[in-house]
């Protein structure tokens, strides 16, 4: 692969929050999709239920989408403009992307998960209110950091 491929056995994949072409969670899938090809993915998993709310959002089949990911973040987000079954107009992408970060666990069993997330990596924090909290949190200790 001509890319620099993020190996994640060494540093986590970018946050959720960061943006391409407006999208929460697709720069993350990205990387999770580039390190599974290279089998540099360690505990990541490409096409997990985060990713699925994005490539389920844009209609994009999770197999084809792989095969999309040698090219660059640019090349990928227009290959996505062109490809998704769901054309989304940007106010929409906006409004997804706000409540992405926004969204917390909805029911027992995932608000059960989350919490044992949470009290892994830092029981005392009490501003890890949603899934891109946790998930930060969880990247971050999951290296070395103390949460």
């Amino acid at each position: 692969m001509a890319l620099n491929t993020p190996d994640l056995t060494k540093f986590p994949p970018r946050s959720a929050r960061v943006r391409l072409g407006g999208y929460v969670i697709l720069p993350r899938c990205i990387d999770k999709g580039r390190a599974t090809l290279a089998g540099k993915n360690g505990e990541y998993h490409y096409a997990c239920p985060l990713d699925q709310h994005f490539l389920q959002f844009a209609g994009i089949n999770p197999e084809v989408f792989k095969k999309e990911l040698n090219k660059s973040d640019t090349e990928i987000l227009e290959w996505i403009q062109k490809n998704a079954e769901h054309k989304r107009t940007p106010v929409e992408i906006a409004a997804w992307s706000t409540w992405q970060e926004r969204r917390a666990p909805d029911n027992p069993d995932s608000r059960e998960f989350f919490n044992g997330l949470h009290k892994a990596a830092a029981p005392k924090r009490t501003d890890i209110v949603t899934w891109f909290d946790v998930l930060d949190l969880d990247d971050y200790v999951s290296f070395g950091g103390k949460g």
